[in-house]
């Protein structure tokens, strides 16, 4: 007989989501280092810089995207964000989200609730397609966030990225922002 699946205590609190601040940018690459050196998560092998986070932040605000933080008790325990999919104009109403908690509290709605605000906020936009481009087949957490929040499973791109000594799948997944198009 197998053991019960553990589930994580409830934290003591919500996070409050809210849009981030320049001031905080530090904490968000320490997070997203973190997936960068130990996960296939992201396709990056090094961690971005502060400076090159703090572009990456201007650029999401500066096409009037949500770039968002998860507070608890002072902290910040992840980010979301929403950036144009590709640049061509073509794109321009569809866009791509990312979610990232911080290590060790995955588990623990801070996911949820932060891609649940920015769905919110993007709805209110001009935006109507959001893609999440996941990394790893295998990352059964990122893609039950998203089927939670209405995200279609719409294909695989088989073994497109080599990281950590091994190829690895991308999963896309879509979610409509609002009604209308083929």
């Amino acid at each position: 007989m197998k053991a019960p699946l553990e589930t994580p205590p409830k934290l003591p609190e919500k996070p409050k989501i809210r849009a981030a601040r320049e001031a905080e940018m530090e904490a968000v690459r320490d997070i997203y280092a973190h997936y960068v050196l130990h996960s296939l998560a992201t396709f990056e092998e090094t961690p971005p810089t502060l400076e090159e986070m703090l572009a990456r932040r201007r650029a999401s605000v500066d096409l009037g995207l949500p770039y968002l933080v998860a507070e608890l008790n002072g902290e910040t325990v992840g980010f979301a964000y929403a950036a144009a999919y590709r640049p061509r104009p073509a794109y321009r109403f569809t866009i791509e989200d990312s979610v990232y908690v911080a290590d060790g509290l995955r588990g623990h709605g801070i996911g949820s609730a932060l891609l649940d605000e920015l769905i919110v906020c993007c709805e209110g936009g001009p935006w109507r397609q959001m893609l999440a481009v996941v990394g790893d087949s295998a990352n059964a957490g990122s893609i039950a966030l998203h089927r939670r929040f209405g995200f279609e499973l719409m294909g695989t791109l088989r073994s497109v990225g080599f990281k950590s000594g091994r190829w690895v799948d991308t999963p896309i997944l879509q979610r409509a922002l609002r009604p209308g198009g083929q």
